[in-house]
């Protein structure tokens, strides 16, 4: 069997208003679907996305947040946050959800999935992966 393709999914957009947000998150479960090595990155306005308690009711459009949770049962572990991006918007890492998987390596051990990075770590990321998607 070959090697499975590292793709990287890159979200800047704003979680509500476009159908970025919801379609990334939807591609990226279908590509861990097909056991690719699945990671995401959220830059720019796109650090919103994984803010917690969202509440859409005054938009009326369908609250997706949750469901970065339930990542980890698709093996998608490594959700990689520019600190900066969360500066320039006045976020702390405190002000997003958390979001953990079961590290089957370590007994299952619950760890989390969202790891802050600097902008050029993130340049690094990016470099290492064999695909970047862009949403």
């Amino acid at each position: 069997m070959s090697e499975a393709k590292k793709f990287l999914y890159v979200n800047r957009k704003a979680p509500y208003g476009t159908i970025y947000a919801l379609e990334s998150l939807e591609v990226v479960l279908i590509g861990a679907a097909f056991e690719q090595d699945v990671s995401l990155a959220f830059l720019d306005d796109g650090v919103f996305q994984l803010t917690r308690d969202q509440n859409t009711d005054e938009i009326g459009v369908k609250n997706f947040s949750p469901t970065f949770r339930a990542l980890g049962d698709y093996e998608v572990t490594k959700l990689f946050v520019e600190k900066e991006s969360l500066e320039e918007r006045g976020l702390e890492p405190s002000d997003l959800q958390e979001i953990m998987y079961e590290d089957e390596d370590d007994d299952w051990e619950e760890k989390p999935s969202i790891q802050i990075v600097s902008r050029s770590e993130m340049a690094d990321i990016m470099s290492d992966q064999d695909v970047v998607l862009s949403f």
